[in-house]
């Protein structure tokens, strides 16, 4: 009988049923027993334990969760709880950090990593984002806790600004966030990182009606290479916000010339099937590594 346990919520889409089993077996290898698809949504609190039906979660060595399309309110609440009993991959502090693109940018720069120039700034202070637009040209519009370029809206003149306001305020948001809008080639970087080790790194180009380069947008996935410095940047994106497991969105903007981490995914996509075929053959070494983190992390 395995000394230790573990929870797991990873992805089935995509080719993610394939690789929980894979991460099972890889951990079983190493006596380590896995309880599969515990969704801490259909979880219940009561006195000092987390339920995951007669299973006491907060009990386990670990949780690891992974699962970015699925989550609710409820589940992060537990989830922040449940960081406070046990290890965590990603840790809770981690993962909320990375979720909210201020905070992350916030982070990065004081730890010397560039990014994009922006401003936060309370909703009663439209006119900031005036003095912003004519200062920038162009800016970015971001949710700070949006993903996939849900919701990015590109505001390229005071104009756009003025129609764009009475829906920011209509949505009743408490500050807004802007980015100076890059120029670049439509390409980025996704660098993955595992324990602070490069993993793998390929392309994403926008379509050519959008500038956006995630594929939930339209965007699409090559092979690319990654250089020394970029991958350097990516580890030490990935060390700054604290996260085990990350994927470091990285642009090159022309006019400074310079490398500029737009954002650090906490729950970063495997290769799908399809993307397996073109030649991204990145997901084994990636499981090892995340075993290898695992059994380091639940060694008694």
């Amino acid at each position: 009988m395995s000394e230790r346990k573990i929870g797991m919520w990873l992805y089935s889409n995509g080719g993610g049923d394939k690789i929980q089993k894979k991460i099972i077996k890889r951990l079983q290898d190493r006596e380590i027993e896995t309880v599969n698809n515990i969704r801490l949504h259909n979880c219940m609190a009561k006195n000092s334990h987390i339920y995951y039906d007669k299973l006491k979660v907060d009990k386990l060595d670990l949780f690891f969760s992974y699962n970015a399309g699925e989550q609710t309110q409820y589940q992060v609440y537990l989830y922040q709880a449940l960081n406070r009993m046990i290890p965590m991959i990603n840790s809770y502090d981690s993962f909320a950090l990375t979720e909210d693109k201020f905070h992350t940018s916030f982070v990065l720069r004081n730890e010397g990593i560039t990014t994009a120039d922006y401003n936060l700034c309370h909703r009663d202070n439209g006119a900031e984002l005036k003095k912003i637009i004519k200062k920038w040209d162009k800016m970015v519009y971001k949710p700070t806790d949006g993903w996939g370029g849900i919701g990015l809206t590109k505001i390229e003149s005071e104009a756009n600004l003025d129609m764009l306001m009475p829906f920011l305020n209509q949505m009743d948001l408490r500050y807004f966030y802007v980015e100076k809008f890059i120029k670049y080639d439509n390409t980025d970087f996704r660098v993955d990182i595992v324990d602070g080790k490069f993993v793998a790194c390929y392309g994403r180009k926008a379509s050519g009606t959008d500038w956006r380069t995630n594929v939930t947008s339209g965007g699409s996935v090559f092979m690319r290479e990654a250089n020394e410095e970029i991958i350097d940047i990516a580890i030490r994106a990935c060390k700054a916000t604290g996260v085990d497991i990350g994927g470091v969105d990285i642009i090159y903007d022309l006019e400074k010339e310079e490398y500029i981490v737009l954002e650090v995914n906490g729950i970063p996509a495997f290769a799908t099937p399809e993307q397996e075929k073109m030649g991204l053959d990145f997901n084994n070494k990636k499981i090892d590594l995340i075993v290898d983190l695992i059994d380091r992390k639940t060694t008694k």
